[in-house]
């Protein structure tokens, strides 16, 4: 007797609705312009004050204050400003904040790991007295730091600065780290110490390099705020180490102020900062995103 074979049925074929899948391109095109216009619009009021500024370094001194769009540029202001002791306070800042960074995440990316990775009764402590160095608001440290600089003999001087400028970028670092070094797994270090690696030599040699881009992030935070600090370099120097921003309130004299040779240098104070964020821009956007790992 023979077996019958079945005859295989016919595949149902689903029915589209061609009108369903037509999507409305002219309102997804219309909602995409006034995306990019609302958000050209929201950048043009952010950088207004920028441009308005470096617009007016650029200016004459007798059409410094003017408003009209079409001028004859010249740099004359950023000549006259590099003439005087501008020059030595800008890299006074570019070496406090340097130093104040580098220290800062030597100190810091260690700590966080630390808190991050080892298990000990006092580690929620810890990291809470961390943080509380940043509650305070920076002229409750004022005096104390003052009659302890004249003390020692780091009153106006580049080292004292950047060493008060790491006190407060070391809790800034230890929190950031922290969760960047939580978000990559152990199994990772647990697969190096395998392999011969020590705890140490793991740390080095897998953990910190996946953080690249939160330790970029950081580093941008702690450079920011020691470059912009106007606070402690006005009251801790005197003419030795006087700061960029600290130089620029020369300019306001009792005569008048001079706009061109302020408008001038506060062109000048953001370069570095631009500059340094534009080489570290990959790492950052990854680092304020999307954590320790992609």
């Amino acid at each position: 007797m023979t077996d019958v074979l079945p005859i295989p049925a016919k595949p149902l074929r689903a029915r589209v609705d061609v009108r369903s899948s037509r999507r409305p391109w002219p309102l997804l095109k219309g909602r995409r312009i006034g995306l990019h216009v609302a958000a050209l619009a929201l950048l043009l009021a952010v950088l207004f004050p920028f441009l308005w500024m470096v617009q007016m370094a650029f200016r004459p001194a007798d059409d410094v204050l003017g408003d009209a769009l079409l001028f004859r540029p010249t740099l004359e202001n950023f000549a006259s400003l590099w003439q005087g002791t501008f020059p030595r306070s800008f890299v006074n800042s570019l070496l406090v904040s340097t130093l104040s960074t580098a220290t800062s995440l030597a100190l810091g990316v260690p700590a966080a790991y630390v808190l991050s990775r080892w298990c000990f009764r006092a580690r929620g402590r810890v990291s809470l007295w961390i943080l509380a160095t940043r509650m305070a608001p920076p002229i409750a440290f004022t005096i104390p730091f003052f009659l302890a600089y004249r003390w020692v003999g780091l009153q106006d001087t580049v080292i004292g600065l950047a060493l008060i400028y790491m006190t407060f970028n070391i809790s800034i670092v230890i929190w950031f780290m922290q969760t960047f070094f939580a978000a990559i797994p152990k199994a990772l270090e647990e697969a190096a110490w395998i392999d011969g690696c020590g705890v140490w030599q793991a740390f080095w040699r897998v953990t910190l390099p996946l953080a690249a881009p939160g330790l970029a992030a950081t580093a941008v935070f702690c450079f920011i705020f020691s470059w912009n600090d106007f606070f402690f370099a006005l009251i801790l120097t005197r003419t030795n180490a006087i700061t960029a921003p600290v130089a620029i309130t020369n300019f306001l004299q009792y005569e008048g102020w001079e706009w061109g040779k302020i408008a001038a240098g506060g062109t000048l104070v953001m370069l570095p900062v631009l500059v340094f964020t534009l080489l570290v821009r990959k790492y950052l956007v990854r680092g304020l995103t999307a954590g320790g790992l992609k």
